[in-house]
């Protein structure tokens, strides 16, 4: 009997040692990760702001992991292209998406995708997040954004609103300003921002909610002028704009990018990942780079960013319902 019982405890003791060594395991092997080349899809042209923000983060992580990190520019389908490479990628820590508010909008749009544009992906982390600027031709009567609905509400003729395509973020502003101010706006899309501002310079439509980093240059020039920022509150580069929220209770439309991996990815990876951007993401020159575009840095951890991205998902979707919404 007391050899049954040592050879019991025995037996317990090195199924507690085998299972510690189990949970230990999965960390342990991630320990020398990264040990190849990481490739960063992103869903835009060289150039374009999304691409610049890949390159800027990916410059830093590979300062960090010694490891490159190669951009592979995905431009097409607004973004779906690069969306399903990722979700079908192995969760290996080798594939990362450097997704913005497209992802979300896109979702919306088309309930048919490849994918679910929160729940087939791992979110690592948002970087940042920014408003849209509100802006018109100078030649255009109003000077400020009360002027500006008034002007809208009471237009005679057709009024037109342009944006960087069908199912970008100035596309569901504006369907979103045709409901929240009641009032009716054609839409005008575009293959770009470039385009669609300088057909907006042109006199040939009358508004545009445009990301500021786009618009800005055209503003300091005098050739557009701003009215509002469409955040949650005023941002201290356009500190004198107000909010759209402020005239039109209800309207905010925030844009966001952030790093996602595919599904299932070992929380060790995404833990690493997190780690590194969110310090990233506080770096001055980093900072500095972000709030000169317009933007805000957030560097939020990955359950953060998931529910943030589920409340953008569920917001859109509502808009798109409401507002009859379809891409071409």
């Amino acid at each position: 009997m007391y050899r049954w019982k040592v050879g019991r405890q025995l037996a317990l003791v090195g199924c507690a040692l085998l299972s510690t060594a189990a949970l230990a395991r999965p960390a342990a092997q991630f320990a020398d990760y990264p040990s190849r080349p990481i490739r960063l899809i992103t869903p835009a042209q060289p150039g374009g702001t999304t691409d610049i923000l890949a390159r800027l983060y990916g410059q830093k992580l590979t300062d960090t992991f010694k490891q490159q990190i190669v951009v592979d520019n995905r431009a097409s389908a607004s973004g779906v292209i690069a969306g399903e490479l990722t979700a079908k990628a192995q969760p290996d820590g080798y594939t990362l998406f450097m997704a913005y508010h497209q992802h979300t909008v896109t979702a919306a749009l088309n309930p048919k995708l490849p994918y679910h544009a929160v729940n087939d992906f791992t979110p690592v982390s948002q970087l940042t997040r920014a408003g849209l600027l509100l802006v018109i031709n100078p030649s255009s009567p109003p000077k400020n954004l009360k002027e500006f609905i008034d002007w809208t509400k009471n237009f005679k003729g057709a009024l037109n609103f342009g944006s960087a395509g069908t199912g970008s973020g100035g596309h569901l502003a504006g369907e979103l300003y045709n409901l929240t101010a009641k009032v009716k706006a054609q839409h005008i899309p575009y293959k770009g921002s470039a385009p669609s501002l300088i057909d907006l310079v042109a006199g040939q439509y009358h508004y545009n909610f445009v990301g500021m980093s786009a618009a800005q240059a055209l503003v300091k020039s005098g050739k557009l002028r701003a009215l509002a920022v469409t955040a949650p509150k005023r941002v201290p580069s356009y500190a004198d704009l107000p909010a759209m929220t402020e005239q039109v209770p209800g309207f905010e439309v925030v844009g966001w990018y952030g790093v996602m991996a595919p599904p299932k990815l070992p929380q060790p990876l995404a833990a690493k990942l997190y780690g590194e951007l969110a310090r990233i993401t506080k770096l001055k020159d980093i900072t500095d780079r972000i709030l000169a575009d317009g933007a805000e840095p957030v560097g939020s951890e990955p359950e953060v960013f998931r529910q943030y991205l589920l409340g953008d998902l569920a917001k859109w979707a509502k808009l798109v319902k409401e507002s009859g919404a379809k891409l071409d």
